[in-house]
């Protein structure tokens, strides 16, 4: 089935954050929101749900609980049982929470940068310190510091770690052995993991998602894992995501701040995107996965040709690419605003990241190749006009 990729969709003037919030003439190729309709199955739940003409409250029915275990065992080979799941309003609400569960105020937590920058914020908001254990990047590849990671974790007043599994903004898909050597150092020195697998369906090749929750008991039974299908099926503006965690305790605890943050219900139009995408999309998504495939192999021949000094991160999940500009660029964030009002294209900076970020530039290429292909025109001009004031 065609579903249309190649089709540009105008979403100027509808309150999308992504294109209203800025000039009428500005791409943007910043956040991690995609520019495709959604599956049809997904549009079409919706419309029946609406057709229905009435949206009282709502609970969270059995089929929504049992739409995310069959989705995780049929995509991820990993069994979950419905009771460990908890329905919540978004990752970051989520994040949020089960800091302020499972540490206490003053707690030190562990990131490993350069990361999603919500990590930062969810800590810094609760009243937590962030400790940095910055990848380590040589080659042209990421790797996890292990040795400065045991040392960290060492340290009495880390009680916790957030993981990016797979990794924003790096595209990094953690291999079972990398999470096992986590789980090892963290459980040696009392560290919950919290894992955000968000990204855990857009795995692209040979490469494949591991649970962090799929490990070994001694892990599983440490760790809370936090997930949504608003990436994969672009969902974000419906606020629907879960968590899920194998220990009860946990479970409690997170439940009760959900409670005294008084966190919204789901919608009845969250429940039904998630069930629709869950039980249905899966060809969708296949669809999806090679088109980007496509997006991602035309970027990297346009790099090679047209911007030479520029180095593709490879990239194993995720539609956002991690561009090495460190041989042109010496700060990131200044080339970003030049970028912005020059050449009237939205880039997030990889200083947003973490200071280890300084020199890479992030782009979305979740869009019409027509869309990419002008984001990638425009970003030729601006590295020619880099040195100018």
């Amino acid at each position: 089935m065609d579903y249309h990729f190649d089709e540009p969709v105008d979403r100027k003037n509808t309150d999308s954050i992504k294109w209203d919030a800025a000039e009428a003439d500005v791409l943007p190729m910043w956040v991690a929101d995609m520019d495709f309709k959604a599956a049809p199955a997904i549009v079409e739940a919706l419309q029946n749900r609406v057709a229905h003409g009435v949206f009282g409250y709502t609970q969270t029915p059995q089929r929504f609980y049992d739409a995310i275990v069959s989705w995780w065992h049929k995509r991820h080979g990993f069994t979950l049982q419905p009771h460990w799941l908890l329905p919540v309003t978004g990752v970051i609400p989520a994040l949020s929470a089960t800091i302020q569960a499972l540490t206490a105020p003053g707690d030190k937590i562990l990131v490993q940068p350069p990361v999603y920058n919500h990590f930062f914020m969810s800590i810094s908001n609760s009243g937590r310190q962030v400790v940095e254990n910055p990848l380590h990047f040589q080659g042209g590849h990421y790797q996890i510091a292990f040795d400065d990671l045991e040392a960290k974790a060492a340290d009495p007043a880390v009680t916790l770690l957030l993981l990016s599994n797979p990794h924003n903004p790096v595209g990094r898909v953690w291999t079972a052995e990398e999470l096992r050597r986590i789980g090892d150092i963290c459980a040696r020195h009392g560290v919950v993991v919290v894992s955000d697998e968000i990204h855990s369906d857009l795995v692209f090749g040979n490469h494949k998602h591991t649970p962090f929750a799929s490990l070994e008991q001694e892990h599983s039974l440490r760790t809370v894992t936090i997930s949504s299908p608003s990436k994969t099926f672009n969902l974000a503006g419906l606020q629907v995501a879960y968590l899920f965690s194998e220990r009860e305790d946990f479970r409690k605890r997170i439940q009760e701040v959900f409670n005294t943050r008084e966190m919204a219900l789901l919608t009845p139009f969250a429940i039904e995107a998630l069930i629709a995408a869950y039980e249905q999309g899966d060809d969708w998504l296949e669809a999806l996965k090679t088109y980007l495939t496509g997006n991602l192999a035309h970027l990297t021949a346009f790099c090679a040709t047209h911007l030479p000094h520029i180095a593709v991160v490879p990239l194993q999940a995720t539609y956002l690419v991690w561009l090495d500009c460190r041989a042109v660029i010496t700060s990131t964030a200044a080339f970003a605003d030049k970028l912005r009002r020059q050449e009237k294209l939205w880039l997030n900076p990889g200083t947003l990241y973490g200071q280890a970020g300084e020199g890479f530039l992030r782009i979305n290429i979740a869009c019409p190749r027509s869309l990419l292909n002008d984001g990638l025109s425009r970003l030729v001009r601006g590295f020619r006009l880099a040195d100018q004031p």
